[in-house]
């Protein structure tokens, strides 16, 4: 994925070189832009709130991992405790116990883990979409011929159109959740 992006970046900077230096004289300018895509999902009010909204939806499997992880450390000091006056049996249930919980507080991370890396990335794609559409909107109203993205080595702020967009897209958030 990675190589066709690069791929893609160049071959939208020839593109845009060829417009810039291969049109003649007299044919009408070539508007060109560049987006910092990264900092358009960086900054966007809707990456906030999709963070937020995950952080809810994440809360009570968070508490819940946070509280056997408590219950663990209480085990284990009670453990440490105790030891010298637990008799065997006793000493190898609460081992046992020990070792029990301690495999459900690694597996209730791992999953905890795993479904928010998931459910992360999902949102993400989909925020990623939205803002790539909202990027062809600013640049079809404001006139571009052609917007380049990812893969910029240097790009003069005369045609980094980043801010531009991104205040576009609080405008945009701002209309459709004003409620």
């Amino acid at each position: 994925m990675i190589f066709l992006k690069r791929n893609f970046a160049k071959a939208a900077i020839g593109v845009a070189m060829l417009c810039a230096f291969a049109i003649p004289a007299q044919a009408q300018e070539v508007k060109i832009g560049v987006v910092d895509l990264a900092q358009l999902l960086e900054y966007a009010p809707q990456t906030r709130a999709m963070m937020e909204g995950l952080q809810e939806e994440f809360a009570p499997r968070q508490r819940e991992f946070t509280a056997k992880a408590q219950e663990l450390e209480d085990l284990t000091a009670r453990i440490q405790q105790d030891a010298a006056v637990m008799g065997e049996s006793e000493r190898n249930e609460a081992e046992r116990q020990f070792r029990d919980l301690q495999r459900e507080v690694a597996r209730l991370q791992n999953d905890l883990q795993e479904d928010w890396n998931l459910r992360q990335n999902e949102e993400l794609g989909s925020l990623q979409r939205s803002v790539i559409t909202q990027v062809r909107a600013y640049a079809e109203a404001e006139g571009y011929d052609l917007v380049v993205g990812e893969g910029i080595v240097f790009a003069s702020t005369a045609v980094n159109i980043t801010e531009e967009v991104l205040r576009a897209i609080e405008a945009d958030y701002q209309a459709n959740n004003a409620q």
